[in-house]
């Protein structure tokens, strides 16, 4: 990096910490200091960052589910391109431009309330390529959620005869099922399992999907990782746990 990139770095990280609020200045550094989240992360407890007149006091989960989340919305646009053959190059959203929005949603909803109400709850996420979701669970375990993974409708239900849980979070297809997510929720339905249930699929922002999901009893269909996790934290916070 040249003095002149340097210089421009320094000038943004003067321009957040004036105007923004503290998750969007530690995206900022993990995004273009490239600093590993964990090695960031480790060891720091509690930090007083102070902004002008203004004090704040975050916890070590708060900030390392805002760098999860915010690598997961990073992996989610660049498939999203990739998937429908985009040049990246062209209407890029930027590393700020993901911190700014995730920022915005940890701000709104991690409250120190609702961090306590959420605390020790247990979902279970059926999917067959649990990789793909690997940073929005990480977002979330940061928050000490737990979760107990399945790759398939009838592991599900197996996982759902000796365990309880909190939420439950679905893909739609696994094969041989396109609509396994369906599948599964008509399962849940008949064992008398009243669990929050969510779809979490590409294309489940589409209003038909929603109304869909929704008229066969699931609580949200959804797509992207910043939804996604305003969704489980929402029906955490609603739901006894």
């Amino acid at each position: 990096m040249d003095a002149d990139q340097w210089i421009k770095l320094f000038n943004a990280i003067i321009s957040l910490i004036l105007g923004i609020s503290w998750p969007l200045v530690a995206l900022f550094l993990l995004a273009y200091l490239r600093v590993p989240i964990k090695k960031f992360i480790e060891n720091m407890g509690e930090i007083n960052l102070k902004a002008g007149p203004i004090e704040t006091t975050v916890k070590k989960q708060t900030i390392e589910a805002a760098a999860s989340l915010g690598a997961a919305a990073a992996v989610a646009e660049i498939n999203e391109k990739s998937s429908t053959n985009q040049d990246l190059a062209e209407n890029k959203i930027t590393d700020t431009d993901i911190a700014r929005e995730v920022a915005s949603l940890i701000n709104q909803i991690v409250t120190p309330q609702t961090l306590h109400k959420i605390q020790g709850a247990k979902i279970l996420w059926v999917d067959d390529r649990p990789s793909n979701n690997y940073y929005e669970r990480e977002a979330l375990s940061a928050l000490d959620i737990r979760f107990v993974l399945s790759n398939s409708t009838e592991d599900a239900l197996e996982k759902l005869g000796k365990e309880n849980f909190n939420l439950i979070i679905s893909d739609m297809g696994r094969p041989p099922d396109a609509h396994a997510g369906y599948t599964l929720l008509e399962k849940v339905q008949k064992l008398n399992r009243d669990i929050p249930y969510i779809i979490y699929a590409r294309g489940g922002n589409s209003p038909e999907y929603q109304k869909e999901a929704r008229r066969k009893g699931a609580l949200a269909s959804v797509s992207g990782p910043e939804r996604l996790f305003e969704k489980v934290i929402n029906a955490l916070a609603i739901y006894d746990l």
